[in-house]
């Protein structure tokens, strides 16, 4: 396998443990010490435990909480990767109670990998989106 396959397989690996199984841990396997998060999700810390603190406060409103892959792009060391995160709201998030609903999150992740593991994120999720269908901002 080339270095830009265990690249991508290093950003799947991690999506995975961390969004998909809810594996907290893979923060610390896969995300570098000096790791920065240039968009941190829902305004958190830029660092790993922002990354923890966000799949912790997903996990913990959508208990079945998964991500599903819509396509992985690589060069170098850089991973793109594009998609659709969702989950039934069975807890309270951004103060809303659960409602047995179905939320999605569609993005986009660019991922910087070093060494087997990821050093850097920008990403671009779709906030708005996931803010409508929970009912804190109205429908346009």
């Amino acid at each position: 396998m080339d270095a830009i396959e265990q690249n991508k397989n290093t950003v799947t690996s991690f999506i995975q443990a961390l969004f998909t199984k809810g594996d907290l841990g893979a923060v610390d396997e896969y995300l570098a010490e000096d790791f920065v998060d240039h968009d941190p999700p829902m305004g958190g810390p830029a660092d790993r435990e922002g990354m923890r603190q966000a799949a912790a406060m997903f996990r913990a409103a959508f208990p079945d909480w998964h991500s599903d892959l819509g396509f992985l792009v690589a060069e170098g060391d850089l991973v793109v990767e594009c998609f659709t995160a969702s989950g039934t709201q069975q807890g309270e998030i951004f103060g809303v109670p659960g409602s047995g609903q179905t939320a999605a999150l569609p993005g986009i992740n660019i991922f910087r990998v070093r060494d087997g593991r990821i050093t850097e994120r920008w990403g671009r999720l779709d906030e708005l989106g996931l803010m409508r269908q929970l009912g804190l901002v109205p429908q346009s």
